[in-house]
């Protein structure tokens, strides 16, 4: 086969020729362009959570709290009756920390057998064991949460500045199951300092460096590309 024939058969069955490198990277330079801040937002996704089911296995059991009554049945003997009492002796027995330090995450919904295991966890590893044990023992509670707080409710309980009606947006009735949403009052300040450090001054040092300099390698890239693209044009219209 001759030169000439080898060119003609690799022309596609639609008449056009196969795309050459350059089309390729051109390709590519638009489709980055055109998806940048999602391509972005997934750098940062990948490097907060490397396994992305636990983000959304974490949602579901936000949303569908875990409790456990059989997961707890070890330690009932030891715990008193009332549910005041109860509630100090678990905040005494799980101690508190953030979820960058017990599970390597900015925000993860554990279970009992998990947080029973470490011994540690912050606000919702303690309302889950909470409301574990209160209905191991036929106490009526209720788990609710906030923007920056996950807390149980149950007879006798008093509220405080994180735990009341009105800071709540999402709780689930106990007898019926129905889950119910409204606006919480909670200041910006609390929320943003509560935020920050859930997700930001509590993540590891290495963890920083990771996503910042994956952030600023995008944004430069992005740049690049954009100025290249002026310049193109810029050209483009001199020749013309």
């Amino acid at each position: 086969m001759s030169e000439e024939e080898e060119t003609t058969s690799r022309i596609s069955d639609n008449g056009r020729r196969p795309e050459h490198p350059e089309d390729s990277r051109n390709a590519f330079r638009r489709a980055f362009r055109r998806y940048f801040p999602l391509i972005l937002v997934m750098w940062v996704l990948f490097v907060l959570y490397p396994n992305p089911l636990n983000l959304f296995v974490s949602i579901h059991r936000f949303v569908n709290p875990p409790v456990d009554p059989a997961a707890v049945a070890p330690i009932l003997n030891e715990l008193p009756s009332d549910p005041v009492a109860i509630e100090q002796a678990i905040l005494s027995r799980i101690s508190f920390r953030l979820d960058w330090q017990v599970h390597g995450m900015p925000w993860y919904f554990p279970t009992v057998e998990q947080v029973l295991e470490r011994g540690q966890g912050d606000c919702k590893a303690r309302a889950l064991v909470l409301a574990s044990v209160l209905e191991a023992k036929e106490i009526s509670s209720q788990v609710n949460s906030s923007p920056v707080h996950v807390w149980v409710d149950y007879e006798g309980k008093q509220d405080n500045s994180f735990e009341n009606d009105q800071i709540k947006f999402f709780q689930t009735d106990p007898e019926t199951g129905e889950k119910r949403v409204q606006i919480p009052r909670i200041a910006l300040g609390d929320l943003v300092d509560s935020w920050r450090q859930q997700l930001w001054s509590s993540m590891p040092a290495d963890r920083k460096v990771t996503l910042l300099s994956g952030v600023v390698a995008l944004i430069a890239a992005r740049v690049l590309l954009y100025n290249k693209k002026v310049l193109t044009m810029t050209a483009g219209r001199r020749s013309a």
